[in-house]
């Protein structure tokens, strides 16, 4: 060891250094920022053209909390959801009969959804509605008996032409729904001794929710913007209150606007809506639920609140 206290250090027996640390250089998608430009362009344009144009837009919100409108937007939301009341009811009941190994029903609910999935909403309104040229009286026995122009009222007709359309729709969502939970379940159901019937309100329809629902909601939004074909069997909603005061008031354009701008309001609401109610049947499948818009608002201003704490 005295031996190599004295000996001088060399440069190779110095350790080595480190490897040198990475300059990542980030790769430049130049073609990012052409369609980024081209974007904006024809947004400003959009902008300058609507902004030259002969629009009246004080009339947007002068009309935009009127009593017909808010009737006509409580009109909408009523005629959406016991449309897709009837909708959901009937597809549920559809895509069990479909399911049957009975040929009989199974066959009455193809023929069911082949029917209305394939002819126009529109169509079926006015079939409906003209019904009363066909039949003078609609008559069930002890039941009811009444003429059918009283029977069939513009609700009615709306309400027939939209739900019994969307049933056909919802069967198939259903049906997809209840073909996605295992085989296995429902086999051990039968084995601990449940019913057919008890075995689908308690296994099978809960599991099948998850992938039930997103399609639903989606249907839920497309129902609440189909309502405007409604106005066409004298139906009054928010589109034909829109009209009627763009008529009156001379400002036809301005209150279409004002219609769309009511669509897209209540369209984000049921959006929101629909978000929750798909994360609330996620809890089942998934151990990390994503964070919720307001989780994500108060993480992203976490810092913000730290730093202030700091400096403090």
């Amino acid at each position: 060891m005295t031996a190599d206290i004295g000996k001088t250090a060399r440069p190779e027996d110095a350790p080595a250094a480190g490897p040198e640390a990475i300059k990542a250089i980030p790769v430049r998608h130049y073609g990012r920022y052409v369609s980024a430009v081209i974007a904006i362009g024809l947004l400003v344009a959009i902008i300058y053209a609507f902004g030259q144009g002969k629009i009246n837009w004080h009339a947007v919100p002068e009309y935009f909390f009127d009593d017909r409108i808010m009737k006509g937007v409580g009109q909408t939301m009523l005629l959406t959801v016991l449309s897709m009341l009837i909708g959901i009811l009937g597809g549920i009941l559809l895509a069990v009969m479909r399911l049957s190994k009975n040929p009989v029903t199974s066959s009455i609910a193809w023929f069911y959804i082949w029917f209305f999935r394939g002819t126009p909403v529109l169509v079926q309104l006015f079939v409906w509605f003209n019904l009363g040229l066909v039949f003078e009286y609609i008559n069930l026995g002890p039941i009811y008996k009444n003429y059918w122009s009283d029977f069939m009222t513009p609700f009615l007709t709306a309400l027939l032409g939209l739900g019994l359309n969307e049933a056909a729709y919802m069967a198939e969502i259903c049906r997809a729904g209840l073909l996605s939970v295992d085989e296995g379940q429902t086999e051990a159901a039968h084995a601990l001794g449940m019913s057919h019937g008890k075995t689908l309100r308690r296994i099978v329809i809960p599991q099948a929710m998850r992938v039930i629902v997103p399609p639903t909601g989606n249907e839920v939004i497309n129902m609440l913007k189909t309502t405007s074909l409604v106005s066409a069997v004298q139906y009054y909603e928010l589109l034909r209150y829109a009209q009627d005061i763009g008529q009156t008031s001379g400002a036809p354009v301005e209150m279409l606007f004002l219609a769309a701008a009511w669509y897209l309001i209540l369209t984000s609401v049921l959006s929101v809506g629909q978000y929750y109610v798909e994360r609330y049947y996620a809890r089942g499948s998934s151990r990390n639920l994503p964070p919720t818009p307001w989780q994500r608002v108060r993480q992203n201003l976490a810092p913000l609140f730290s730093r202030k704490g700091v400096t403090a």
